[in-house]
């Protein structure tokens, strides 16, 4: 008799409660020392990043931006557990993974403000431009792993998108494809618990986003993704499933953003009550890991002190580096479209050019 649907269980995966406690020493990932001091530098780095990036937007000094707080550990997690080889396809918010990755943050600054040479992305640098369609990368995804798949090459593509993509019909059939063709394949799910201002109870009747990868015929996990060390776990266990040629992993990481859905003028006060906030709150990434460290003797108030001075040097030198970059032109853009201009767009350059002059 085969399993239904319903009969199917989604593991749920947790290392560290909330109080930074081990509660699965079977699952606690084997780390040095060092990476663990890592994991937590780039964490702090990343929110005090997030919190300038904010006040930037606000000042006008950047464009679209989509804060982070609160996904750290879904984010830092995830993105540790992959090798430079491996390529990320990333949301509009999925830009830490990026930078940690290695796309300069100078270029992340000028992608915000919507500058072409954001998206110039260095050759050594295995990262897509992060994709604004919401779920457009889910479908770009298995189309990378298939070319990983068909040259025999032991690299993997690994995708992010939040609860609210799970309802577009890219997701559907990315997953789909990469499991009819058991690519080398990582789709990860944020579920921030809004998809802008509607509750997952609005986006869909399925218990868990995880389960959505049976349709798929692809393992579904679900994850505390305000544990880093879980997220680190289940997503290292689904990279090395990839690379060994076992077919793609659906991941669900539980999560929350702490700030509104992007700067665009989102108001999360408008469908977000207060005890909800204060809940997750609770639940802080930073904090969990942060307590955890200090109790192994990892990690101090001065290496927090340390590091939020490396992440405030770093924000000024790449917002200088972005500064001075070349201000856009029309021709400028149009001859950035291919290494040698088309006929039209020769004309068009032309054209511009000549407006430009006068």
């Amino acid at each position: 008799m085969s399993t239904t649907v319903k009969e199917r269980s989604v593991p749920y995966v947790q290392v560290l409660d909330e109080n930074g406690k081990v509660v699965d020493s079977n699952r606690l990932p084997k780390l040095s020392d060092e990476e663990l001091r890592e994991i937590m530098r780039r964490m702090v780095f990343t929110r005090v990043w997030d919190q300038r990036a904010v006040r930037l937007t606000r000042q006008g000094r950047l464009g679209f931006y989509a804060p982070v707080a609160g996904q750290e550990g879904s984010m830092i997690g995830s993105e540790f557990a992959t090798k430079k080889e491996d390529f990320i396809i990333p949301g509009y918010r999925d830009v830490p993974q990026c930078v940690w990755h290695g796309w300069p943050l100078h270029q992340a600054f000028l992608y915000s403000r919507g500058h072409q040479l954001g998206g110039r992305i260095p050759e050594d640098v295995n990262v897509m431009m992060p994709q604004i369609i919401i779920g457009a990368q889910i479908v770009q995804t298995p189309g990378i792993a298939m070319a990983f798949k068909l040259k025999g090459e032991k690299r993997v593509a690994i995708t992010y998108t939040g609860d609210g993509g799970t309802s577009q019909g890219d997701f559907y059939e990315g997953m789909n494809f990469a499991g009819a063709f058991q690519l080398p394949a990582v789709f990860i799910v944020q579920n921030n618990q809004f998809a802008i201002s509607v509750p997952v109870s609005l986006q869909t009747a399925a218990e868990t986003l995880a389960q959505k990868a049976v349709a798929a015929g692809i393992p579904g996990i679900q994850v505390d993704g305000m544990d880093v060390l879980a997220m680190y776990s289940v997503t290292k266990e689904a990279v090395d499933r990839a690379r060994n040629g076992d077919g793609p992993t659906m991941i669900e990481a539980v999560t929350f953003r702490y700030g509104p859905h992007t700067m665009s003028g989102d108001d999360p006060t408008r469908y977000r009550s207060k005890e909800t906030e204060s809940e997750w709150e609770k639940r802080d990434p930073l904090i969990r890991f942060r307590t955890y460290l200090e109790s192994k003797g990892l990690w101090t108030q001065e290496d927090e002190e340390r590091v939020m001075e490396e992440a405030k040097d770093a924000i000024n030198d790449a917002l200088k580096k972005a500064d001075a970059v070349e201000k856009m032109t029309i021709p400028g853009l149009l001859e950035s479209m291919f290494e040698t201009p088309t006929a039209p767009l020769k004309r068009q350059i032309a054209e511009f050019s000549g407006q430009e002059g006068n």
